[in-house]
């Protein structure tokens, strides 16, 4: 079945905000999800795994290079590692985050 959005609801809901969980696409960190804790402009992100849980270290990162996920957690612009972490934890997301995702375009 496929979904179609309109237009309405594609600006209501954007993709890349803070607290939007993804998956990593590239890099030694392929598969691996992560929390978008700042936007910097319309090309680069700010993200964490937070390291302790995913492994993902927080970095800038291009926008081409992370698949945002459906959930999304409420965390402030900015926010610490310890401050993602606790509020995966509170919203019972942390071991949905430890768990790898294989990347679409990963190779199979």
């Amino acid at each position: 079945m496929l979904l179609y959005l309109t237009r309405q609801e594609i600006l209501i809901m954007p993709a890349i905000e803070v607290g939007r969980i993804c998956a990593k696409l590239t890099g030694r960190e392929a598969g691996k999800k992560c929390v978008i804790v700042d936007v910097m402009d319309k090309s680069f992100v700010l993200i964490s795994g937070p390291k302790k849980v995913t492994g993902v270290k927080r970095r800038r990162v291009n926008v081409n290079h992370v698949e945002p996920l459906q959930d999304k957690i409420e965390i402030k612009r900015g926010a610490s590692d310890d401050e993602v972490e606790e509020v995966l934890k509170s919203s019972g997301k942390l071991e949905m985050m430890a768990q790898g995702v294989k990347p679409i375009l990963a190779s199979s």
